[in-house]
């Protein structure tokens, strides 16, 4: 295993809560229709990971109520959100964290599934949402200098400056190896006249049509830096869309390919292998990307079908002392699909759902993740079981003491100075 320097975590005030309340380890748990209930057992708060000794880039912006009510009320917490039936799901170590149904867009459950995170290369399905659609994959381009400036150390499929690739073939190094050459590539041609910058616009445009509020990008890549924020709910808008597109479940779900040689550059043939264990070792994987910076820690993205059933998990701020990001995932798969099918929480919203002009009655509906905001999805035909009904419970936002909490938290982040910007090399699942 190559070293990467020093372990560094995300700051308590970015996404995890400054201190844990005097009260019994169920505390921080929320049920859509039953607010009071604590299941058997107990269930797990967030993790509370150790404060590290860094800050990040750049503080989170000031908690918005309005995007952090997307989905659904039951959604905006900064603690375990569960339906009133599920056993507790398995402990894990990410920070953030949030079960969906691809095709019916329920959200199962969620742990602070609006809190802010920094993406790493899961930032790279953002850049798929926003260019798969532009970009001809049999087109013929050449890699600028420019393209394969990245740091030194970080993640690349080996692409060479001046090298002639197919845009397939490039699509296959960002997702089996999260190469950051391939990123600022696929970003410049797709960006138009202002290039890679052009295309990071076209990132946050999209990120914001697909009701992702809570999602900026800097780098196309994921590779840190000050500003670029995501949350475990966007990450599972930003997937569904990426699902939906057939180009992107074959890449996503390849083993193995094959980049061409250069015999201008002398440069030879070589296979790559995905990243993504989660294909390898869970039944009915199919697909996902990994992430890792050390600002971001390990973050994950994977999805499995079931019995007909198609779900994906997101999670953020990860770390791997026993278990690795897709571990972490696969545990919290088995959990959504032990769930009933009508189980939910929370709703992912349609593209271009919170840009359409609506009644007062259907604005609260989507704030509420009520079930008849199916019509709404269904308007726009872009997804399979769109118009699904949704059991969800709405849960009014209150408690003294989560206000407090968050409060503190945004102060807290408010007060950090900006810093320089903290830019490493990632790390593979399997590295």
């Amino acid at each position: 295993m190559r070293t990467w320097g020093p372990s560094v975590a995300l700051a308590a005030a970015l996404i995890l809560p400054l201190s844990a309340p005097a009260a019994p380890a169920v505390a921080g748990v929320r049920h859509a229709a039953a607010p009071g209930r604590r299941l058997p057992g107990g269930a797990p708060p967030c993790p509370n990971v150790p404060a590290p000794a860094t800050r990040p880039p750049q503080a989170p912006p000031a908690a918005d109520p309005a995007a952090r009510s997307v989905g659904g009320a039951a959604l905006d917490t900064s603690g375990l959100v569960v339906p009133p039936v599920a056993s507790a799901p398995p402990p894990v170590t990410a920070t953030s964290w949030l079960v969906a149904d691809l095709d019916t867009g329920a959200v199962l459950g969620g742990c602070g599934p609006h809190e802010y995170g920094v993406p790493a290369s899961v930032q790279k399905l953002l850049l798929t949402a926003t260019m798969l659609p532009r970009l001809d994959p049999n087109r013929e381009v050449t890699v600028t200098a420019g393209d394969v400036a990245i740091e030194p150390g970080s993640s690349a499929v080996g692409l060479a400056e001046g090298g002639h690739y197919r845009i397939e073939t490039i699509w296959l190094g960002l997702l089996l190896k999260s190469g950051n050459e391939a990123a600022n590539t696929l970003a410049r041609l797709g960006g138009g006249p202002d290039g890679l910058a052009g295309g990071v616009r076209a990132m946050n445009a999209e990120a914001q049509h697909l009701g992702a509020r809570q999602t900026h990008a800097v780098t196309p890549s994921g590779l840190d830096g000050p500003g670029q924020f995501t949350s475990a709910y966007d990450l599972a808008l930003i997937a569904r869309a990426c699902f939906h597109e057939p180009a992107f479940r074959r890449y996503t779900a390849t083993r193995t390919a094959q980049v061409p040689a250069q015999p201008a550059l002398h440069e030879k043939s070589f296979q790559i292998q995905n990243d993504n264990m989660l294909l390898d070792h869970y039944p009915g994987a199919i697909g996902g990307k990994t992430g890792f910076t050390d600002l971001a820690r390990h973050t994950y993205v994977g999805a499995a079908e079931r019995g007909g059933r198609r779900l994906v998990v997101t999670l953020l701020g990860a770390e791997i002392p026993t278990q690795r990001g897709w571990q972490q995932g696969a545990a919290l798969l088995d959990w959504g699909f032990g769930l009933p099918r009508d189980a939910a929480v929370g709703r992912l919203v349609e593209p271009g759902e919170l840009d359409r002009p609506a009644s007062p009655t259907a604005a609260a509906s989507a704030l509420a993740g009520h079930a008849d905001l199916g019509a709404g999805a269904a308007a726009s035909g872009t997804r399979r079981g769109v118009g699904v009904p949704v059991a969800v419970g709405a849960l009014l936002v209150a408690g003294g003491a989560v206000l407090l909490a968050r409060r503190r938290r945004h102060a807290a982040a408010v007060a950090m100075s900006t810093g320089s910007v903290l830019r490493e090399p990632e790390l593979p699942e399997d590295g």
